[in-house]
C-alpha cells in the first residue's frame, strides 16, 4: 500500500495528508477549491517548520514530505493508482455517500475506502458501493499530527483482511488503532459528545458560568481542555451534527442537542472557526475571553 488518496483539504484532510507524507507515502490530496489545496500546503510546511524547531522532524524529513504530496480539484485525476482512499469531507451524509459512489467508480478493485467520519454510519455508506467488504472507518483525531489515537470502524460487511490492513497501516503511521464497531458515534464521540452536551445544558440551565464549568473538568477530572472550550475547537455546528446523529440513531433522548446549541449554530457562532462560540477567538492570541453573551455583567 503506497498510493494514498486523501479527499477534503480541511483541518482534518491537511493533518491525515501530512501525517502520510511524512511516512513516506505518495499522497494525492483532492479538493473542489484550489484556494483550500494551496491553503492546506502552507499550513502543512508551517507544520513541518514547528516540528523542525522541535526537532522532531528534520530540514531533508520536510522536503521529502511536500515532494510527496500532490494537489488535485477532480478525483478522476488520481484514483486510477490508489491503494488506499480516504475521506476527509464536511460530516455530511449526502455528500459522503456521493463521493463514495464516485471513488468506487473511480478507483481500482484493489483500493480500500476509507471514511474519517466521526459519526456516520460506515455500513450505510458502504453500501452505495459496490465492495462494501473494502469499505471502513478510519477516524483520526484532532489535531491528526499529534493525536495518537485512530478509531478503525468496522461496517457490517467489512472484511478481517481489509480491518487487519487498516491496523496494521496505522502502526506505520506510529498511531495507536483501535477496533471498533459501527454504532452511531462509535466509541470517542458516543462518550464524548453527551459530555460536551451535558456542559452547554449546565451553562443553558445557569448552574454555573463558562469559565466555571471548564475549570472544574480541567482541575477535577484533569481534562487538559474545558468541555465548552473544547465544544469551540472542534466546531459547535459539528458538535450538532454529531448529535443529531446519535440522537436519531439511538433513539434515546439523552443525546438530544440542548437548546442554546441549536440556538448558537444557528446564530453563525461556531467557535474558533467564526471567531467566537464560547469564547471570542482573535488571530495570534491565545488568551481566553469570554464571548460577550457569557462575560459576567
Amino acid at each position: 500500500m503506497q498510493n494514498i488518496i486523501v479527499i477534503g483539504a480541511g483541518t482534518m484532510g491537511n493533518g491525515i495528508a501530512q501525517v502520510f507524507a511524512i511516512h513516506n507515502f505518495k499522497v494525492s490530496l483532492v479538493d473542489i477549491s484550489q484556494q483550500s489545496l494551496d491553503k492546506a500546503m502552507q499550513t502543512i510546511a508551517a507544520n513541518c517548520d514547528r516540528m523542525i524547531a522541535k526537532n522532531s522532524l528534520t530540514a531533508e524529513q520536510k522536503a521529502n514530505a511536500l515532494a510527496n504530496l500532490t494537489t488535485y480539484t477532480n478525483l478522476s485525476e488520481c484514483a486510477g493508482s490508489a491503494d488506499l482512499l480516504v475521506e476527509a469531507a464536511t460530516e455530511n451524509v449526502a455528500l459522503k455517500l456521493q463521493l463514495f459512489q464516485q471513488a468506487d467508480q473511480l478507483c481500482p478493485p484493489h483500493c480500500i475506502l476509507a471514511s474519517n467520519t466521526s459519526s456516520i454510519s460506515i455500513t450505510k455508506i458502504a453500501a452505495v458501493t459496490a465492495r462494501p467488504h473494502k469499505v471502513i472507518g478510519m477516524h483520526f483525531m484532532n489535531p491528526v499530527p499529534v493525536m495518537k489515537l485512530v478509531e478503525i470502524i468496522r461496517g457490517y460487511a467489512t472484511d478481517d483482511e481489509t480491518t487487519q490492513a487498516i491496523m496494521n497501516l496505522s502502526l506505520q503511521l506510529q498511531k495507536s488503532p483501535v477496533e471498533v464497531n459501527d454504532y452511531a458515534g462509535f466509541v470517542a464521540n458516543r462518550i464524548l459528545m453527551p459530555m460536551i452536551n451535558e456542559a452547554i445544558i449546565t451553562l443553558y440551565e445557569g448552574v454555573a458560568g463558562v469559565s466555571e464549568i471548564d475549570t472544574v473538568m480541567k482541575l477535577g477530572m484533569a481534562h487538559p481542555m474545558g468541555p465548552l472550550q473544547l465544544a469551540d475547537f472542534i466546531g459547535l455546528d459539528v458538535c450538532l451534527a454529531i448529535l443529531n446523529v446519535l440522537y436519531e440513531g439511538l433513539g434515546n433522548p439523552k443525546y438530544a442537542p440542548c437548546p442554546l446549541l441549536v440556538n448558537m449554530v444557528t446564530a453563525g457562532k461556531l467557535g474558533v472557526k467564526s471567531g467566537e462560540g464560547f469564547y471570542k477567538y482573535q488571530k495570534g492570541s491565545k488568551e481566553l475571553v469570554l464571548a460577550d453573551r457569557f462575560a459576567k455583567k
